[in-house]
């Protein structure tokens, strides 16, 4: 099993669960299709499977193939697979901004959720008189901060 660019292990979750991650059936198809295809085309196998297909097709045509020097389908081939790759990946890429931007959104209410606890807590203690009040306690005698 290998893990995507956002932490989460192709088939299983590392953050079973987690509100601002969709995983697994979660994700549509197309979704599924192009994380799999970018995981895929970043790989060194990608690199190596290419070149030696290259190779292969020129080799292949050398003298009188199907597709002589200087190798127009090949060129067809390889624009098409190009034009193919942009469009799949800038289809990761945005998923990958709203996969960022729900982890963001997400951490910004689990801290307000963190700071009305503390509010609360504090209020809480105050109000029981184990500690001055935060205004109190920075009008004292205290020396100013340097």
């Amino acid at each position: 099993m290998r893990d995507n660019d956002w932490g989460v292990r192709t088939g299983h979750h590392l953050w079973p669960g987690h509100p601002a991650i969709r995983t697994g059936d979660q994700l549509t198809i197309g979704e599924r299709a192009a994380d799999h295809l970018r995981n895929g085309m970043g790989s060194w196998t990608f690199v190596f499977v290419a070149l030696v297909f290259l190779a292969g097709w020129m080799l292949g045509n050398r003298g009188a193939g199907f597709d002589p020097y200087p190798f127009i389908l090949l060129n067809l081939v390889l624009s098409c697979v190009a034009a193919l790759q942009g469009a799949i990946l800038l289809i990761s890429a945005r998923r990958a901004d709203q996969i960022s931007a729900a982890l963001a959104v997400h951490d910004y209410e689990t801290n307000a959720e963190a700071l009305r606890l503390i509010n609360d807590l504090h209020r809480t203690i105050v109000a029981g008189g184990a500690i001055a009040p935060r205004e109190a306690a920075t009008t004292g005698d205290d020396p100013a901060p340097q």
